[in-house]
């Protein structure tokens, strides 16, 4: 059974800074592209930022220079470094894995930009 567990979301002040985790167990992230994307209310879920099994990063235009994807295959997690924060960045955050025609989503963690 797989299962993505994300956590790190929550309330910040604009122009701070946040550390969203992926838990997975039932894949190994090393083997599956993984990626952030986030929807904010009345909007689609959009490509926030994505790592192939090979180490290449995807990063969505309204995202670059502010946040990281990253890795770690021993923990079997990935993250995202959101820095620079703005008030549009304000969504549901969800991890996905992905690998051939398997698609996995977690739940989501919210973040909320706001002074």
């Amino acid at each position: 059974q797989v299962q993505l567990v994300e956590s790190g979301g929550g309330l910040v002040q604009p122009g701070g800074s946040l550390r969203l985790s992926c838990a997975a167990s039932g894949i190994r992230v090393s083997m599956y592209a993984m990626g952030w994307y986030r929807q904010a209310p009345g909007k689609q879920r959009e490509l926030v930022a994505a790592i192939t099994s090979g180490g290449i990063t995807n990063y969505g235009d309204s995202v670059k220079g502010r946040f990281t994807i990253s890795r770690d295959n021993v923990k079997n997690m990935v993250y995202l470094q959101m820095n620079s924060l703005k008030p549009e960045d304000t969504a549901v955050y969800y991890c996905k894995a992905a690998f051939g025609g398997e698609n996995y989503w977690g739940r989501g963690t919210q973040v909320t930009v706001s002074s």
